[in-house]
């Protein structure tokens, strides 16, 4: 089963939203680019981050994203302050 072309957009968009955005925030790219709300282009995207089919369109892309969720997790667990990280 192949991603979607709505799928295929939020790992796009994902992969190079500042490059697109210039100073423009995210959320607001988030609406203009993909016209749906951040909280529900977060959720879908850690949705795709378990499909093998996003992995096979963008391995190193859901790689890095599933590093930072795990470290996201693991530092919870562990009681300590999240890491923020800036996009490139």
């Amino acid at each position: 089963m192949d991603l979607t072309a709505g799928e295929k957009a939020l790992v796009d968009f994902e992969r190079g939203w500042w490059l697109e955005a210039g100073r423009e925030p995210k959320g607001t790219a988030i609406r203009r680019c993909l016209d749906m709300s951040p909280s529900a282009y977060r959720s879908a995207l850690e949705r795709l981050l378990d499909s093998p089919c996003a992995l096979a369109y963008d391995p190193l892309l859901v790689r890095r994203l599933r590093r930072r969720r795990d470290e996201r997790r693991r530092a919870r667990f562990a009681g300590e302050a999240p890491r923020r990280r800036r996009p490139h």
